[in-house]
C-alpha cells in the first residue's frame, strides 16, 4: 500500500491511501466484486460482517418467526378438524439453530476479504477531513468512499431505564431463557415481530404503544385489523407511554400513563422497540464535509452521491426505509456508477415494498388510503377478503384481506396492502405491476391466476377495480 504524509498541528502524520474504502460491512460489503478487484481497498467494520440484517435483524428474526409460526399453526389446527398441541418449546435449541448458522459467517467473511487483498479494519472510523478517516490509531484516505454504517436502536428517555436490565432488538434474540412475561415498549414492525415470536413460544405479552393503533405506518384499515387481532392474544395498551421503570425480584415494573390513567405493568423482561437511528453521529460527518438531514441521514441524490464528490452513501445511514432490499439496490447503483462515471444511473424506484413477518403477516407498497386522502390524490379502492376465495375457505380464514389503490385516470396502481397468510409473497405481482407501470386492467385480465391458489384473492381485488 502506498503511504503519504500530511501536516497536522505541526506534526507529520502517516496516511495510508486507498482507491476505495467501504465503511460498514453489511450491504456495503456487497459492493466488492470481481469488477472492483483491481482497486486497493479497505473495509472498516467495528462490529460484525453482515451488519444488522445478518446478525441482529432480518435473517435471525425470520428464523425465529419460522419457529413461532410452527407453534401458532399447531395451536390453530383445531379449526381444520386437527387436534394438535405444542408439547415443548426448547428455546436454547431454537436459538442455537439460528446462531450456529449465522455466527461463523463473520470470521469467514473477514478471511475471505483478506485472502483477496482487502485490508480489514475492526475499529470505528471518523472523518478528520473530506475523504480522510481516523480508524483507531491509524489514518487512512481514499479516492472513493462508500458510507454504509447502518443504524442502531433508539433508547428512549424513561426514568430509571439505565438502572434496570432491558433489551433491544440487538440483544433479545440471544437471551438464555424464555421469559414468562415480556413487556414491549413500542408498536412498530420490530415490536410486532418480537411480540409474535415470544408470544407464540409461550411468553405473556404486554405492548405499550404511544399511538392509537399498532403498525400506524401501515394503511389505516390494515393497522386497525392488526391491532384488533393482536389484542385478542396479548395485552395491548394504546395511547400510552412508559414514564418510569424499576427493577424488582421478578423482573421489571413499568409505570405507564395513558387513556386509562396510570398503571404499573410487571413483567419478567423488558424490550424497548421505539425505532432506530442512523450511526452517522459516530462519523463526524461535518469534518468529512457531508450534509445531514434533520434525522441524521446523509443527504444523497438519486444516484446515491453525497455532497462530497467521490463519497457515496447507502442504506440506513442515508435513507429512512430501514430495508435491506433497498440498501442492496442502492449498492448496485453505486457499483455501476463507480465503474461507469460517464453513464451515471439513478435508483430506478424509490417506492419500496416491505413486509412485517408477524401473525398475521403484513405487506405493503406505495400509497396508503389515508395518505391519498390527505394529499388530495384521486384514487379507486378495492378490498377483497381471503374468505371470498377457495383458498380462504380451505384456511377457514375470516380476517385477512387484500387492498389495492389505483389511479382512476390511467388505471395504474398507487398502492397495495395485504394482511394475512403469505402476504409478503402475494404482494409480489402487485409490486411488479406498480414498478413497471402496468395497469390494473392488464394484470387482472391478461394474466391467468392458478385456481384455487392463494393468488386468486389478488386477482379478485384487481377485477373489482
Amino acid at each position: 500500500m502506498a503511504n503519504r504524509s500530511e501536516a497536522s498541528g505541526g506534526m507529520e502524520t502517516d496516511v495510508r491511501h486507498y482507491d476505495l474504502v467501504v465503511l460498514g460491512a453489511g450491504s456495503g460489503n456487497m459492493l466488492l466484486n470481481d469488477d472492483l478487484a483491481h482497486l486497493r481497498t479497505a473495509v472498516v467494520e467495528p462490529d460484525r460482517f453482515g451488519g444488522t440484517c445478518l446478525n441482529r435483524g432480518c435473517i435471525p428474526t425470520k428464523m425465529l418467526v419460522a419457529a413461532a409460526d410452527a407453534a401458532t399453526g399447531a395451536r390453530a389446527a383445531a379449526r381444520l378438524g386437527v387436534t394438535a398441541t405444542v408439547e415443548k418449546v426448547d428455546w436454547k435449541a431454537i436459538r442455537e439453530r439460528v446462531f450456529d448458522r449465522i455466527d461463523p459467517l463473520h470470521d469467514s467473511a473477514q478471511r475471505y476479504r483478506r485472502r483477496h487483498g482487502v485490508d480489514v479494519y475492526a475499529e470505528e472510523a471518523r472523518f478528520v477531513a473530506p475523504k480522510v478517516l481516523q480508524v483507531g490509531s491509524e489514518r487512512i484516505s481514499a479516492d472513493t468512499i462508500l458510507v454504509a454504517v447502518g443504524s442502531r436502536p433508539v433508547v428512549p428517555d424513561i426514568a430509571g431505564l439505565d438502572g434496570v436490565p432491558y433489551h433491544t432488538s440487538d440483544t433479545i434474540m440471544r437471551i438464555d431463557e424464555m421469559p414468562a412475561s415480556l413487556v414491549i415498549v413500542g408498536g412498530g414492525f420490530i415490536a410486532a415481530e418480537f411480540g409474535h415470536i415470544f408470544g407464540a413460544l409461550g411468553s405473556e405479552i404486554t405492548i405499550v404503544q404511544r399511538g392509537p393503533r399498532l403498525l400506524t405506518a401501515e394503511d389505516e384499515q390494515v393497522s386497525e385489523r392488526f391491532t384488533e387481532l393482536t389484542a385478542r392474544r396479548h395485552r395491548v395498551l394504546l395511547n400510552a407511554h412508559a414514564t418510569a421503570v424499576r427493577g424488582d425480584a421478578d423482573g421489571v415494573e413499568v409505570r405507564v400513563v395513558g387513556s386509562e390513567g396510570e398503571q404499573v405493568v410487571r413483567a419478567a423482561m423488558m424490550l424497548v422497540s421505539v425505532g432506530r437511528r442512523p450511526n452517522t453521529d459516530r462519523l463526524d460527518c461535518a469534518a468529512g464535509g457531508l450534509d445531514l438531514d434533520e434525522h441524521g441521514h446523509i443527504r444523497i441524490d438519486a444516484a446515491c452521491r453525497t455532497s462530497v464528490p467521490g463519497v457515496w452513501a447507502v442504506g440506513d445511514a442515508a435513507n429512512h426505509y430501514q430495508l435491506k432490499h433497498m440498501a442492496n439496490a442502492e449498492v448496485r447503483v453505486v457499483r455501476h456508477n463507480m465503474l461507469h462515471p460517464q453513464d451515471v444511473r439513478d435508483l430506478r424506484t424509490t417506492v419500496a415494498p416491505h413486509a412485517v413477518f408477524t401473525d398475521p403477516q403484513v405487506a405493503s407498497i406505495g400509497l396508503t388510503e389515508q395518505d391519498a386522502r390527505a394529499r388530495g390524490i384521486p384514487h379507486l379502492v378495492s378490498v377483497r377478503d381471503y374468505a371470498d376465495t377457495a383458498w380462504g375457505w380451505a384456511l377457514e380464514d375470516t380476517t385477512s384481506f387484500v387492498k389495492i389503490l389505483a389511479n382512476p385516470a390511467d388505471r395504474t396502481l398507487l398502492g397495495a396492502h395485504i394482511i394475512g397468510p403469505q402476504a409478503a409473497t402475494l404482494i409480489q405481482p402487485l409490486i411488479q405491476a406498480m414498478t413497471l407501470g402496468q395497469t390494473a386492467d392488464r394484470i387482472a385480465q391478461d394474466v391467468l391466476y392458478i385456481h384455487p391458489a392463494p393468488t386468486e384473492v389478488v386477482e379478485q381485488a384487481l377485477l373489482a377495480l
